[in-house]
């Protein structure tokens, strides 16, 4: 039998789940993309789009590799966490909107298969 879940709770479930996993070096997106889990973060964007995306940073110094664009990139996340007392990049970027769109780029069926990824649960949000 399925569970039914509404969005905001399968949000607060995942939510928690990863922040629980997250350190104060380790935003979401470098977490996602370390263990290829949930939007697969960093690793999503080719590298072009990925230096659209930090363009105030990448357009200081053109030379960074990817790898250091993406440390970089990290801890701009966890700034942004910090100064906005969030506990996810996807939650800075849900109010920011410069990377991504945080949890609004996640339909429901998105949510319901990272929600089955993490918990081995299968649930229809409604």
């Amino acid at each position: 039998m399925t569970k039914h879940i509404t969005r905001a709770e399968a949000i607060e479930a995942l939510r928690t789940a990863f922040a629980r996993k997250l350190d104060s070096e380790t935003s979401m997106c470098k977490y996602a993309a370390d263990h290829g889990v949930f939007c697969r973060g960093f690793e999503r964007f080719g590298d072009g789009d990925l230096r659209r995306r930090f363009r105030w940073i990448y357009d200081k110094d053109r030379t960074m590799t990817r790898e250091q664009l993406e440390e970089l990139a990290n801890r701009w996340q966890l700034a942004r966490q910090e100064v906005g007392g969030l506990p996810t990049a996807c939650d800075v970027q849900q109010r920011e909107h410069d990377s991504c769109n945080g949890w609004s780029d996640f339909s429901d069926e998105d949510l319901s298969k990272f929600y089955a990824e993490v918990f081995k649960l299968e649930v229809n949000i409604a």
